[in-house]
């Protein structure tokens, strides 16, 4: 085989590392008490002259990015059973784009939260809840998902996506063993890691 040849199969195979989509989550394949953590960061923004960086809305690019994330995850992951999201427009507006249709909770604190401040969040969420998905911000969202990553169960490719660049509307998804209360840092398994575009 050629030079040439075996560049272009080693792009190829690139290529198709990056197209590549995870099968669905099994939902007969959960433990009981197993629970599902989609730590989602806001699509695309624009920035409008004297707009506040709080009330800044989605780039047309973002809406339809948002919107390929909701197919994204009716698809891949369990039904989403509560959503946890920042206040701030962007956010909003993602969540709202993804067209998921979950119970809300908007928080004040998760606009410029930190990964203990969103923890802390997460920490309430009731046990009776499987699967909650947190609409927020760089750099907590990257910071978190590593942050709960226990490195022996979890996706080592996922986690270098992860520490490379977390996107706009990319999608960290964590299995987490326990109860909610109980999720501290190291506690998780990053099962997979998409960017939807």
């Amino acid at each position: 085989m050629g030079v040439a040849a075996s560049v272009g199969r080693a792009a190829d195979k690139s290529a198709d590392l990056v197209r590549h989509v995870p099968k669905p989550f099994s939902l007969t394949g959960v433990t009981a008490g197993q629970r599902t953590l989609i730590l989602m960061r806001h699509a695309k923004s624009d920035y409008p002259d004297g707009v506040a960086d709080h009330d800044r809305p989605l780039a047309s690019r973002g809406i339809r990015e948002a919107g390929l994330a909701g197919e994204w995850l009716r698809v891949n992951v369990p039904s989403i059973e509560l959503v946890l999201c920042s206040s701030a427009t962007r956010t909003r507006q993602t969540l709202d784009y993804t067209a998921i249709d979950a119970p809300v909770n908007y928080s004040e604190r998760l606009y410029g939260a930190t990964p203990g401040t969103m923890l802390a969040e997460i920490n309430q969420v009731p046990d009776d809840v499987a699967t909650v998905m947190v609409v927020g911000h760089e750099p907590t969202m990257s910071q978190l998902s590593l942050g709960l990553a226990d490195p022996d169960r979890s996706d080592p490719e996922a986690a270098d996506q992860i520490s490379i660049k977390y996107p706009t509307s990319a999608i960290a998804v964590l299995n987490v063993p326990g109860s909610w209360a109980a999720l501290e840092l190291g506690g998780a398994e990053l099962a997979l890691f998409h960017v939807p575009r």
